[in-house]
């Protein structure tokens, strides 16, 4: 589906001021949704002003909807008769004078323009389901009366204000609990999910006829003297914010809309959320996430010691052939430890393998050759990996630039190409150089190398394919692996 602001440039004469506020409104409107009991719809209106579009759409989570099709995408054409043009023309709030029925549904329309001076840039249409009216309450009474501020607030472009922006897996809904209060700070409304949260947090007395924040600082864990601003800049001021509020017993999520009758100030909406569960979890999460990168951590130590004995014990030894197994052995062992380093310095359980390979580089470009220089090129990106394969990926990496360098290049000097190539789930990586071809004969199946085997051994495991062959012309060799990825 296209965003609002493609089809307010394709069809609308609207400014990207106007696109990127509508754009807002609709990630604000929600709670204007839910307090109305309304389906709402956002119009715009095409270059010849007599055909509007519907570019948004949602349904409310406090009652049944009114509207069983998606009408994003659908016209007005020159309807002269529609709720939404004559809002437009008006400049003033359009309504049904009852309830009509909509595919035997009694609905109540009601329309909205959205003023900017004397332009109106959009229409807010508003259905509301009169056949699942809830019964009136007091809950339901607020509702209605904090919508229709709203309502105003949207035609002057009050609502949404700037502010915190709404986080869809933490910040409360209507639902979760709301809390009235007038321009002096006094709660004049408490729903009961919102009673049932500040009584969680330790609320024992009332909360509805008593000013908000000197019941509501007590209950509070430690220093209260900079919620106690953040409670009333936020009560006080014009932004939409957000805070949390943490007891021995519980941490509620507050976002706080301030409310607008025209020029007048008339309070705040508080509404509140109960996150102590999701709290809990993050901070489990986190000391989960801290647990493992110690781990990683430490394995990496470990790891780095193993290698440093091997490297004391490879410098006793006269025989050459062992001093090059225990020289081989560390570098294998230096190669995971160098992803264990990247993965205890991150939450994530993926790697970004371009960091790996850069070190591995250094690592393994070390191998010396006696009769030249050695340049390691990484040429593309491997992108990020799991874990598992990235350990997998570093020795396998190792093994074939060790290879190249050895037995490519010999004595001389020259270069060890790496070119990764993503290519949606898979990854392929070829290391080249431009030095000795493989032997006449030369079969991977038959081969003895150790190198050789631990890599073909690896791939299988990650389910891949490894080839090796002579590069093009006959100069140097072409190793090359494909791996799947999740």
């Amino acid at each position: 589906m296209r965003s609002i602001s493609e089809v307010v440039f394709e069809k609308t004469s609207l400014s990207a001021d106007d696109a990127a506020w509508l754009e807002r409104l609709v990630g604000e409107w929600t709670i204007l949704a839910d307090l109305a009991f309304a389906d709402l719809i956002l119009w715009v209106p095409d270059r010849d002003d007599n055909i509007f579009w519907a570019v948004a759409q949602i349904r409310p989570n406090t009652g049944p909807t009114s509207l069983e099709d998606d009408v994003v995408g659908e016209e007005i054409v020159y309807d002269p008769e529609h709720l939404v043009t004559e809002a437009y023309l008006s400049h003033e709030p359009a309504h049904t004078s009852g309830s009509k029925l909509h595919a035997g549904i009694p609905v109540e329309g009601r329309a909205i323009p959205v003023m900017d001076d004397e332009r109106c840039i959009a229409v807010v249409e508003l259905h509301a389901n009169r056949m699942g009216t809830r019964a009136p309450g007091a809950l339901e009474d607020t509702y209605l009366e904090t919508a229709e501020l709203l309502e105003k607030m949207v035609a002057l472009r009050q609502f949404p204000a700037p502010g915190d922006k709404p986080v869809p897996w933490v910040s409360p809904r209507v639902g979760d609990g709301i809390i009235r209060t007038d321009a002096n700070g006094q709660a004049t409304y408490v729903s009961p999910n919102a009673l049932s949260a500040f009584r969680r947090l330790g609320l024992t007395g009332d909360l509805e006829g008593e000013g908000f924040i000197e019941v509501v600082l007590p209950l509070l864990r430690g220093s209260s003297e900079p919620v106690e601003r953040t409670l009333r800049t936020m009560l006080r001021g014009k932004d939409t914010q957000e805070v949390d509020l943490e007891s021995d017993t519980a941490t509620l999520r507050l976002r706080v809309y301030k409310l607008m009758d025209g020029d007048n100030p008339a309070g705040a909406l508080v509404m509140c959320r109960d996150t102590t569960e999701l709290r809990d979890r993050e901070r489990q999460l986190v000391t989960k996430n801290a647990t493992i990168r110690e781990i990683h951590h430490r394995v990496k130590n470990n790891l780095q010691t193993v290698a440093a004995l091997l490297r004391l014990q490879a410098r006793r030894i006269e025989s050459p052939e062992a001093k090059e197994a225990l020289e081989d052995a560390m570098k294998r062992v230096s190669s995971i430890a160098v992803v264990h380093k990247i993965l205890s310095q991150a939450f994530e359980a993926t790697v970004l393998f371009d960091d790996v390979a850069d070190q591995l580089f250094k690592l393994v470009g070390n191998v010396a050759t006696a009769g030249g220089k050695v340049r390691l090129i990484r040429e593309g990106t491997f992108g990020a990996v799991s874990a598992d394969v990235a350990t997998n990926l570093a020795l396998v990496l190792t093994e074939l630039i060790q290879n190249a360098v050895e037995h490519g290049l010999g004595k001389g000097s020259g270069e060890v190409l790496v070119r990764p190539q993503r290519r949606e789930h898979a990854l392929r990586v070829s290391v080249i150089n431009a030095g000795e071809p493989l032997p006449e004969g030369f079969s991977l199946e038959s081969s003895t190398s150790l190198g050789l085997s631990i890599v073909k051994t690896l791939v299988d495991d990650m389910d891949g394919e490894f080839t090796i062959s002579t590069g093009p012309d006959g100069v140097g060799t072409v190793a090359t692996v494909v791996i799947l990825l999740d």
